[in-house]
């Protein structure tokens, strides 16, 4: 059941995780950022897009090592 979880959890990411790469780019664009102060800015973009998704399907929250790893891959867009 776990694993059941994790895989809808990551084609999930793969969907998300690509929308808000292009999304937080584009807002960084917007704002006309280059350099440091982009890189800084859509990563903290992508934390934050991904945060809220760190829920199980029971509505509990992930922790320790299965929330760095969900947190890693959404990051990345799976």
């Amino acid at each position: 059941m776990k694993s059941l979880i994790l895989a809808t959890g990551l084609v999930a990411l793969t969907i998300c995780g690509a929308w808000a790469r292009e999304s937080c780019d584009a807002q960084a664009a917007a704002k006309n950022l280059h350099g440091a102060a982009k890189t800084s800015f859509v990563n903290k973009c992508k934390r934050d897009a991904c945060e809220p998704k760190a829920v199980s399907k029971k509505g509990k929250s992930l922790s320790g090592a299965a929330k760095n790893s969900f947190m890693k891959s959404c990051e990345r867009g799976a």
